[in-house]
């Protein structure tokens, strides 16, 4: 189960007399004992809360844009599941591109989303390019309509593109998380979590969590009974615990390799197993930390001492999943000062112990003379397996499902606050907006700042490639 600190109220709570629904939510502030009682956003008069319009764009992976049609799109009313009308709906011109090479025609274009009480977006190609103008007005006129908005996995960049992430929490796929934070830095950009409900604009994490904030918004709009129902019918979980931390590997941005910083970060990764702090980092870089601060935050989208420590964490993982080092070991191979320091660190950020993460991410080994010698008896070539029998992509092997649009792991980056506001110790999901707090009127990202990034036909470079591509500069150099 996703963590929160503000829980929804569902439509089994409804009876205590919270409003729920398409256009907002009751909710529990975090730490507060009572109901919140505060009328739900207003929608506007032309839209209807039952209508979800499903925005799509040439060169999103199939797997992700079948989620919401398959979720809202198929009348179950005969086992007396809940009924939306679906509008799917074209986000620019032409027959739309997707995985394998198949095309798709939606039945409607952006006129559509002018009737729908929630409008969702399940992917988007590339996290270079910028979305249709048209498209991010039709949004941004919805919203202020009253409109519900979701960005499903790497459709979040539309929403940001938007300006409708500006000054909030969002989650998207971990491999992308770090672009995010550093194209759209007023976004609070969590890659931990399943997804997050701000109420009115809500994201998930990447692929499959598209499913699990899709039967939020069931439960959210129709109760728990719905959604568990609903959940039945797809056979999947009702609720999965835990979040995307897990299966977040290391990387690095491919274009830090022309940074003045490349080096650093090379040695960095080169000499975690030693006792160093940002203080190093910065004299090696020839700054003062305050330089070193912000030159290495406008890098990764993290600041120095959360992306050390992420990175320590991340070692920490590897060897816990492939060698039987003692947890002692393991902190001391990762530049802990202690155990207890790598114990801590490794709960604050995956929620569990290293113990529970190596019993449930252990690389299967190969049993002597076993076939194809990958992943032991049974298991999957280039990959682990979890406790329940699930398979999970080995680290440097690329995920298969949904069609990758956008390229191979890109850094993992810890939750953005905003400047000198510290957030609470646990994580967060499915969170709503407090009764009555205002937003700022959404700016316009859709300008195209960052032309020279790669398009949908360049695929950013695994980030393994990157990370030898920064070490083969130093070799050079020296």
């Amino acid at each position: 189960m996703s963590r929160v600190s503000r829980t929804t109220v569902t439509g089994d709570e409804a009876i205590a007399g919270v409003p729920v629904g398409a256009t907002g939510s009751g909710s529990l502030a975090s730490g507060s004992t009572g109901l919140a009682t505060a009328a739900p956003r207003k929608l506007s008069s032309r839209r209807r809360a039952e209508i979800v319009a499903v925005l799509l764009f040439s060169g999103g992976p199939i797997f992700e844009s079948s989620i919401p049609l398959s979720v809202f799109g198929i009348d179950r009313q005969d086992t007396g599941l809940p009924h939306y009308r679906l509008l799917v709906c074209a986000g620019e011109n032409g027959p739309l591109a997707t995985t394998g090479g198949l095309t798709m025609t939606a039945p409607y274009g952006l006129e559509g989303l002018a009737r729908a009480g929630t409008i969702v977006v399940p992917a988007w190609r590339s996290a270079g390019q910028t979305p249709p103008a048209e498209a991010l007005s039709a949004l941004r006129k919805a919203h202020a309509e009253g409109a519900r908005i979701i960005g499903l996995c790497t459709g979040a960049f539309v929403l940001a593109a938007a300006g409708l992430l500006d000054g909030r929490p969002a989650t998207t796929h971990w491999m992308y998380a770090p672009t995010l934070a550093k194209r759209y830095p007023q976004i609070q950009v969590d890659p931990r979590e399943l997804f997050i409900d701000e109420g009115d604009v809500l994201t998930s994490a990447g692929t499959a969590a598209g499913i699990d904030l899709c039967l939020h918004v069931v439960r959210t709009d129709h109760g728990a009974e719905a959604a568990a129902a609903l959940a039945r019918r797809l056979v999947v979980p009702v609720r999965r615990s835990g979040g995307q931390a897990p299966y977040v590997d290391r990387s690095l941005p491919e274009e830090i390799g022309n940074d003045p910083l490349a080096e650093v970060v090379t040695w960095a990764l080169d000499n975690l197993s030693k006792q160093f702090d940002v203080e190093v980092l910065a004299a090696r870089a020839y700054m003062s930390r305050r330089t070193f601060d912000r030159r290495f935050r406008a890098l990764t989208g993290s600041a120095p001492l959360q992306w050390l420590i992420s990175q320590r964490v991340l070692q920490a993982q590897r060897l816990l999943e492939t060698t039987e080092l003692s947890v002692d070991e393991v902190a001391r191979r990762c530049g802990f000062r202690s155990p207890v320091a790598l114990r801590g660190h490794f709960r604050r950020q995956l929620g569990v112990s290293p113990a529970v993460y190596r019993s449930t991410f252990r690389a299967r080994r190969p049993e002597p003379g076993a076939p194809g010698g990958n992943g032991g008896a049974g298991g999957l070539a280039g990959g682990t397996t979890t406790g329940t029998g699930t398979s999970v992509p080995a680290q440097g092997v690329a995920p298969t499902a949904g069609g990758d649009q956008f390229g191979a792991s890109l850094p993992t980056v810890p939750p953005q606050g905003a400047p000198g506001r510290s957030r609470p110790p646990q994580r967060v999901s499915n969170r709503s907006r407090q009764p009555g707090a205002s937003r700022p009127a959404s700016a316009d990202h859709s300008s195209p700042t960052e032309d020279g990034r790669p398009g949908p036909a360049q695929a950013l470079s695994h980030p393994d490639s990157a990370t030898a591509a920064l070490r083969r500069r130093g070799a050079e150099r020296r």
